[in-house]
């Protein structure tokens, strides 16, 4: 049970779901999108969020398909991530999405609600920071498509009233060779340590991170480093750890010199495999 009650709202479009919002917000009450409920749910639960009226979005069209349109995967946010890795379109996506929470959380953790989520894994974003891919957005001023590298800064960055109705991805980058692992200290379904997606294009490697910071991140740095020709893979290595953003994790998890120590382990075994 959450300790505190909520007005429930369920519309069918999305002109009604924003205008429900801007409507609710006048009216002074702290309201929040949601889909699959989970974060509610949990971080409800001690208290860590908070809400006096919550708009559901699943029965929202746009929020639930997903199809290829001329050239681009569109994914509704609302799907949830056992939809996704069944239907396995997207086989990097699918990979990172299939090692999130449990079987029976990924029914309900959706594609929209992991990208936008508190906490600070979010692996599902990995995949689409690699492959460059597009989100698009509704709000008060309309509907807006931006490559996800413009909005995507440690998190999502929506304005108030705003919500994640799809993404859009290329297929020649769903297409490529892709790497992509989970770590965890313990347990199958325990949380992550570290999780690396990697991906290859025009002969160049892309990797994000999830789990090392407080936030999920793909770094151009980093990968000018992997990509240095001529440099042994230990050198390269070495100089992608020297330029990772800052902090590093140091929770009971892991600590910042093991979380680091599984990283180049993993950065190895990405190298290996996509070379």
């Amino acid at each position: 049970m959450l300790p505190f009650d909520f007005d429930y709202f369920q519309p069918g479009s999305l002109k009604e779901a924003i205008d429900l919002y801007q409507s609710l917000d006048q009216q002074g009450k702290k309201t929040i999108f949601f889909s699959g409920g989970t974060e509610l749910i949990t971080l409800g639960r001690i208290d860590l969020t908070y809400a006096e009226a919550v708009i559901d979005i699943k029965k929202i069209a746009e929020c639930k398909m997903m199809q290829f349109q001329d050239d681009y995967l569109v994914i509704g946010s609302a799907l949830s991530l056992t939809q996704i890795e069944e239907a396995n379109h997207f086989p990097l996506l699918t990979k990172v999405a299939s090692e999130v929470a449990d079987h029976t959380a990924r029914g309900k953790i959706t594609l929209g609600g992991n990208i936008c989520a508190q906490i600070f894994y979010r692996e599902a974003v990995l995949p689409l920071l690699l492959a460059d891919s597009y989100v698009v957005i509704v709000g008060p001023e309309g509907v807006k498509t931006v490559p996800i590298k413009e909005i995507f800064h440690q998190q999502l960055r929506l304005e108030k009233g705003e919500l994640l109705v799809q993404t859009a991805t290329e297929r020649m980058y769903i297409e490529a060779p892709f790497y992509a692992v989970k770590r965890r200290q313990q347990w199958d379904t325990g949380y992550p340590l570290i999780t690396i997606a990697a991906l290859k294009n025009d002969g160049a490697i892309r990797v994000a991170i999830s789990g090392l910071c407080p936030f999920p991140f793909r770094s151009l740095k980093v990968e000018d480093y992997l990509n240095r020709q001529g440099y042994s893979m230990e050198e390269r290595i070495d100089g992608a750890l020297s330029v990772l953003p800052k902090p590093i994790l140091d929770d009971v998890e892991g600590s910042a010199e093991y979380r680091l120590f599984v990283l180049r382990n993993l950065l190895e075994d990405a190298l290996e495999a996509l070379e």
